[in-house]
């Protein structure tokens, strides 16, 4: 019932102008919050933040006032949003949580609703799968095979290794970028960040 009623809030709040403008409201009131309270003390850290980080892209090319101010708004969107981000995908981690923990001790009796919701969803995410199933193979043994297999063990690696080889790939991928601007444009990205890292 609760996603129900908020699912025309949830819909709006995806649409990217509006967590633009939420954002820009974010960051005026939290500049206009008095020094001394936390709001102040947050955006005083922000602020000194996106200096840093302006510094930091100022020993890479010269940063002048019209480029300076594009980058101060840039930059404290950028880490109002990504901070955003993070605070919803804790609370969200957290309400799924709660949601677990409330039907496994049948809270307020809201077990079978979250397992009937849980079954419809799940049962949507098999049908692609089912859908190319072989009319020979029987239904068992292809969950056995890729939804479920016998040992109990998802069929996809531990999350470790998931983040290490995603780790890998985006890291080889802004190699295989840098090397290129390197080499065929008239811009020296790796020499540019040996400096920076030898500074």
């Amino acid at each position: 019932m609760l996603k129900t009623l908020s699912a025309p809030f949830r819909m709006a709040l995806r649409f990217p102008l509006v967590q633009f403008a939420l954002v820009i409201v974010l960051i005026v009131l939290l500049q206009a919050a008095d020094d001394k309270s936390i709001s102040g003390t947050i955006f005083n850290g922000l602020d000194r933040l996106v200096e840093d980080t302006i510094e930091l892209v100022a020993t890479v090319f010269t940063v002048k006032s019209f480029t300076r101010s594009w980058l101060t708004f840039g930059l404290m969107i950028a880490y109002v949003y990504l901070a955003c981000w993070l605070v919803l995908s804790l609370c969200a981690v957290g309400a799924r949580r709660l949601v677990d923990l409330a039907g496994r001790h049948n809270f307020f009796w809201s077990r079978n609703a979250i397992a009937r919701e849980r079954g419809i969803t799940a049962y949507r995410a098999w049908l692609p799968l089912e859908t190319i199933r072989p009319a020979h193979v029987s239904q068992r043994e292809w969950e056995e095979e890729f939804a479920w297999p016998p040992d109990n063990r998802p069929p996809y690696p531990p999350l470790g290794q998931r983040l290490l080889r995603a780790t890998l790939s985006y890291a080889a991928a802004v190699a295989i970028v840098l090397i290129v601007l390197q080499t065929f444009t008239p811009f020296p990205v790796i020499s540019w960040l040996a400096s920076v890292i030898t500074r």
